[in-house]
């Protein structure tokens, strides 16, 4: 799917790989095409290995982290990726509730990236709608990906309008604290 996408648009992509034994993978998804392969803290045993290779097989290297996973397991390895994808909701199915710890999360990485001049962004998955975006950017999150909210709604340019005014008035929100 990635290499037949990449060859009919001009947009980066950008793959979330939910997978275990996630090693096997990477330069099969990098050679597709993948422009930003995202993987799972809890799913590799040797995460800067995983990482490193993501790096070597050409793409941007990005790392996720479950609800119930702390910033902090990232540690080690935030002065090396491009992207932290904040999961706001237990991956597994569509429809799910964000999870409000989340937006602590995302500050914290907003601050440390502020303090110790890391390069990567923020993106956060699970549960975005106006409302939750809105809540995500004002809390540091640069990309949201949303799913149900969209896909969902009987006028999908109006659902996505509505995120997009959410994340505005998040960024707006976040200039003012």
């Amino acid at each position: 799917m990635v290499q037949s996408l990449k060859q009919h648009t001009r947009f980066r992509l950008d793959v979330h790989l939910m997978i275990e034994q996630v090693d096997a993978y990477i330069p099969q998804f990098a050679a597709a095409g993948a422009d930003l392969i995202t993987i799972h803290q809890e799913a590799t045993r040797h995460l800067h290995r995983s990482l490193t290779l993501i790096a070597e097989s050409g793409a941007k290297a990005g790392v996720a982290i479950n609800p119930a996973t702390p910033v902090e397991s990232l540690s080690c390895i935030l002065d090396t990726v491009d992207l932290v994808l904040v999961m706001s909701v237990n991956p597994g199915f569509g429809g799910q509730k964000f999870i409000p710890g989340a937006l602590e999360k995302i500050a914290r990485l907003a601050r440390l990236r502020q303090e110790r001049d890391y390069r990567y962004v923020i993106e956060v998955d699970g549960g975005i709608d106006a409302h939750t975006a809105a809540l995500a950017t004002a809390a540091g999150a640069e990309f949201l990906v949303t799913g149900s909210s969209v896909f969902g709604a009987k006028d999908r340019p109006a659902a996505i309008e509505a995120i997009a005014e959410g994340a505005r008035n998040g960024l707006r929100q976040s200039r003012l604290v």
